[in-house]
C-alpha cells in the first residue's frame, strides 16, 4: 500500500526551481529581485509575508507607479491583456454599481474618488500578475 494520497493537490515547485527561472528571465535585474522577493513569500498567494525583512516585504508589494498612472493601458504594454480586460470590465461594473447607490444615498459628489480606488488596484496587483505571467506562465483571466 502506498503512503502518498492520490487525491491531494500537486506540490509546489521548489524555491531553487523559481529562482534558476527568475534568473533566466528576459527582463530587468530590477523585476527579477521583485520576482526573488515574491518567490521568497511563496508566490502570488504571499503565504511567507509576514516572516519576510521590512526591505523584502517592500520588493514583494511594491506600489506600481505606472499601473497606477495607466492601468489598463500597463497591463495590455506588458502583455497581460487577458487581466487587462478582466479588470478592466470588474473596475466598470463595480464602480457603476457604487456610483448608483451613492447617487440614490444623495453622495454623488464622492464617486469622482472611486476612480483612484480602481486605480490602486491595478498599482498593487501589477507586480504580482507581471509574476504569473513571466514565472509561472499564467495569463489566465483572473
Amino acid at each position: 500500500m502506498s503512503s502518498t494520497n492520490p487525491y491531494a493537490p500537486p506540490l509546489a515547485p521548489l524555491a531553487g526551481d523559481a529562482e534558476t527561472r527568475i534568473e533566466a528571465l528576459p527582463v530587468s535585474d530590477t523585476w527579477k529581485r521583485r520576482f526573488q522577493a515574491i518567490a521568497k513569500a511563496g508566490g502570488p498567494s504571499l503565504p511567507q509575508f509576514k516572516s519576510m525583512s521590512r526591505a523584502e516585504r517592500r520588493q514583494a508589494m511594491a506600489f506600481n507607479i505606472l499601473a497606477f498612472l495607466f492601468g489598463p493601458l500597463y497591463y495590455l504594454a506588458k502583455g497581460m491583456w487577458r487581466r487587462a480586460l478582466s479588470y478592466t470590465a470588474l473596475a466598470l461594473a463595480a464602480v457603476m454599481l457604487i456610483d448608483l447607490l451613492l447617487e440614490a444615498l444623495g453622495y454623488g459628489q464622492f464617486t469622482r474618488f472611486l476612480s483612484y480606488g480602481v486605480a490602486g488596484v491595478f498599482a498593487m496587483r501589477a507586480n504580482l500578475d507581471f509574476y504569473k505571467l513571466k514565472v509561472q506562465g499564467d495569463n489566465g483571466w483572473l
